[in-house]
C-alpha cells in the first residue's frame, strides 16, 4: 500500500523563510538523522552534532565543519526557529522543529533527511539507505511519498531530469534553492551547484589550490633541475 501525505487535499505547507545554505543544510539534516536512528541519544550536544556533521559515512560530500562555523549556522536556525536550544543537564543541546513549521511526517522526514546529507538519488537509492530512519515497503512508496511531497503548494523536493543512460529518475530537495538540473560537460551554469548540493564556487577553489600546488612543485623541480 503506498503512503498518502495527509497534506494532500489542501496542498498547503508553509513557504521556508529563506534559502538555506549548504552548512545549514548538514546541520538540519544531522539533527534529523539523528533523531530518527538514534533517539535515545537525541537531542544533541554541540560536540555531538559536530562529530555527526562531519561524519565520513552517510555524507555528500564529507565536510569538515568547525564548532563555530555549525555554533554561527544554529544562531541562524534559531533566528528561523528551525532549531531550538533545549536546555537542563550539563550541556545545552539541539532539537529541530521541521516537523511542526513544515508538517512533515516520518516518511517524509526519512526522505528530506537521505537528501540533506548526500544530495540528489533515485528512488531505488533512497529506499536501500532508509531503513534506520524508515521502513518503506517499496521503491514505488517511496516514489508516491516523493510525489506527494512535490505536489504542495511549497514543494520541498523535486525530480531531475535523467542523465543519458540512466534509468531511474533522481529527486532533490529545495531547501537549498532553485535546482539546477545536470549540464552536458563544460555547459555548468556560472552559479550552479553539484547534485550533493556542493557550491561551484568550493569546487573552483578547490582546484585553485590544487593548481597553485603542482605549480610550486614544479618551480621546486625547476630549481632543482638546475642545481
Amino acid at each position: 500500500m503506498s503512503y498518502v501525505s495527509p497534506l494532500d487535499e489542501s496542498k498547503s505547507r508553509p513557504r521556508p523563510p529563506r534559502t538555506l545554505d549548504p552548512v545549514e543544510i548538514r546541520i538540519l539534516g544531522s539533527l534529523m538523522e539523528k533523531q530518527l536512528s538514534t533517539p535515545e541519544y537525541y537531542p544533541l550536544t554541540l560536540n555531538a552534532l559536530v562529530a555527526a556533521a562531519n561524519q565520513k559515512s552517510n555524507r555528500e560530500p564529507v565536510m569538515e565543519l568547525s564548532e563555530e562555523e555549525i555554533d554561527r549556522a544554529l544562531n541562524r536556525l534559531q533566528d528561523e526557529k528551525l532549531v531550538w536550544r533545549v536546555m537542563g543537564g550539563r550541556a545545552v543541546r539541539f532539537d529541530h522543529n521541521l516537523d511542526a513549521l513544515w508538517h512533515i511526517s516520518r516518511p517524509e522526514k526519512a526522505l528530506l533527511t537521505l537528501l540533506f546529507l548526500r544530495g540528489a538519488q533515485t528512488p531505488g537509492e533512497l529506499r536501500g539507505r532508509s531503513d534506520r530512519l524508515h521502513s518503506f515497503d517499496s521503491v514505488a512508496n517511496v516514489e508516491q511519498t516523493l510525489r506527494d511531497m512535490a505536489a504542495q503548494h511549497e514543494p520541498l523536493v523535486r525530480v531531475l531530469a535523467r542523465r543519458p543512460g540512466q534509468k531511474e529518475e533522481r529527486w532533490m530537495h529545495l531547501a537549498g534553492g532553485a535546482v539546477v538540473d545536470d549540464a552536458p560537460p563544460g555547459a555548468a551554469a556560472p552559479h550552479s551547484t553539484s547534485s550533493s548540493g556542493e557550491p561551484l564556487s568550493m569546487r573552483v577553489q578547490r582546484l585553485e589550490d590544487s593548481v597553485a600546488a603542482l605549480s610550486e612543485e614544479l618551480r621546486a623541480l625547476k630549481a632543482k633541475l638546475g642545481e
